[in-house]
């Protein structure tokens, strides 16, 4: 009977809206392809730029070379304007149809010339999304995966079994705990700004 009673009395979690999170952007480029551009296009969709890595080597795997050809980079971006994280399925497919407007004709197929993969930072992860299903990714809806790619803990961001070996690396390591900080100072003012309205 007692433990019926504490059923009834118990507590029933409420959902909460999510904080905004912060988009980030990582862009496989090909030789042929203008960064500025890129970059003009991407940023008339999701607002200013406020942090960008150097071009860095796209070496850790060959998959892309098939389409795109050898010797790719990648930059890594991210977005002042932060989103909500519910949206990132909807940009994941819109960024696929930027893949498309950016690709060129071969004489037999056309090939993408710039692969972007968008995602998110928040105070406890970086999410990738994806078009495809693996056993630790979940469903978004529209086609679209998300992946939690890092994870913060003990001030750093540390990669899963599962992380990509160029998320593995310092370069992207020290992005990504960079844009953190840039995200946590966002979050911060944001939330001062709406204790004085």
């Amino acid at each position: 009977m007692k433990s019926e009673n504490r059923a009834e009395g118990a507590a029933v979690g409420q959902p909460v809206e999510p904080s905004p999170v912060k988009l980030i952007m990582a862009v496989i480029l090909a030789q042929s392809v203008s960064v500025p551009e890129v970059r003009t296009r991407i940023e008339a969709s999701y607002g200013a730029i406020d942090l960008s890595s150097a071009m860095l080597p796209f070496d850790a795997t060959h998959y892309y070379e098939r389409e795109m050809g050898p010797h790719l980079h990648r930059m890594l971006w991210s977005f002042q304007t932060l989103i909500s994280p519910e949206a990132l399925a909807e940009i994941k497919r819109a960024t696929n149809a930027l893949e498309r407007a950016f690709a060129c004709w071969d004489g037999r197929s056309r090939r993408r010339r710039v692969n972007l993969d968008p995602g998110y930072v928040d105070l406890a992860k970086l999410v990738l999304a994806t078009t495809k299903d693996r056993q630790h990714r979940l469903y978004l809806g529209q086609g679209i995966y998300a992946e939690v790619t890092l994870r913060f803990t003990g001030g750093h961001f540390i990669p899963w079994e599962w992380t990509y070996p160029d998320y593995r690396s310092p370069e992207y390591l020290t992005f990504f705990e960079a844009v953190r900080r840039c995200y946590r100072q966002q979050q911060t003012a944001r939330l001062a700004e709406a204790r004085h309205v």
